[in-house]
């Protein structure tokens, strides 16, 4: 099957390229040519920029691959886009967002056809592009599956925390410091990696039943933020205190660099991936939290993506606010 991969060099996507070469597809990728590229030599790279509405859909008409993968889509603008570029092609699969879903939940874990209620423009953007093409799905039976992905970790994007988007926390643990956490640290996640992502995404192609259908891209369980950091922790080989701050402090403190706190992972994230299971038997998570852990860890220190921590004091402070009053935090 000849295949379309939008994106193809980021987080998930490589190892979705490296799936559909692995099982023999014949993989083509549309990107703007911005990011090192190591894809294998059999990759037929095209670069454009999809914004250029005329330009991109004409492109890609041009190409009539048997089915497409959209992993840069990210507005109702790109989606309509893609309905027009690919009128004629035989699967398209969409990448949106658990984060269209919001953080207020009556229940748990979520199912698909909980209400989307996203709180930050970027699940907002994918909620706003699935409509799109669920409307042209019930219009002219677009053939589109929409995949919605939880925190999907690998290489690329690295170990993030609960609290923030650094990767220092790695290095206080290596040197004994203690690490933050957001409150009691038992707000509940799903982590998944990209390998493993990679098969839910390659594993719908193809299938008629998987055509009009959400999926939330999830491993089944879940786990807490204080057992993730100590994973880590074991994989370090070394264990250190986790000091809980409350989720207000945090905001008080630094409302921007704790965003993704506020954003997400202050909340309870957990799906139900019953539905994917199911349709997708292909979909077998294998790689655990400490091996996926391992693999990123190794690449992080190899690429040097991990900071002295000792040229960090936001952290220290922090700390040393909670344990001894906040009056004197600056």
């Amino acid at each position: 099957m000849n295949v379309l991969v939008l994106g193809g060099t980021g987080n998930i996507s490589r190892s979705i390229v490296a799936l559909l070469l692995r099982q023999g597809h014949e993989v083509a990728v549309f990107n703007r040519g911005e990011t090192e590229d190591d894809l294998p030599p059999d990759v037929r790279r095209l670069h454009g920029d999809r914004r250029d509405r005329d330009a991109f859909e004409s492109a890609m008409r041009r190409l009539r691959p048997d089915a497409v993968i959209d992993m840069i889509s990210f507005t109702p603008e790109d989606a309509a886009s893609s309905v027009r570029a690919f009128a004629d092609v035989g699967h398209f699969v969409h990448c949106s967002t658990t984060c269209t879903y919001g953080v207020a939940f009556a229940g748990y874990p979520v199912r698909e056809d909980h209400p989307l209620q996203p709180i930050t423009a970027y699940g907002a953007g994918k909620a706003a592009g699935e409509r799109v093409l669920q409307g042209a799905w019930r219009s002219a039976r677009f053939p589109v599956t929409v995949l919605r992905p939880s925190t999907t970790y690998g290489p690329r994007m690295g170990l993030l925390r609960q609290i923030a988007r650094d990767f220092s926390w790695l290095d206080r643990i290596r040197r004994g410091k203690p690490i933050v956490m957001c409150g009691d640290g038992n707000a509940l996640h799903q982590f998944l990696h990209v390998d493993d992502a990679a098969k839910a995404f390659v594993g719908v192609i193809g299938k008629t039943h998987c055509v009009g259908e959400i999926y939330n891209t999830v491993r089944e369980g879940c786990i807490t933020w204080k057992d993730y950091h100590r994973t880590a922790m074991d994989v370090i080989g070394r264990e250190t205190e986790q000091i809980g701050i409350p989720f207000r402090e945090l905001m008080r403190a630094d409302a921007k660099r704790f965003a993704i706190c506020h954003d997400i992972f202050a909340h309870h994230c957990y799906y139900d991936a019953a539905k994917l299971y199911r349709d997708v038997p292909e979909f077998r998570p294998e790689v655990s939290l400490a091996a996926g852990m391992r693999q990123v860890l190794e690449a992080l220190d190899r690429e040097g993506r991990v900071p002295d921590s000792d040229g960090e004091t936001w952290e220290d402070r922090l700390i040393q606010a909670q344990r001894t009053g906040w009056e004197a935090y600056e």
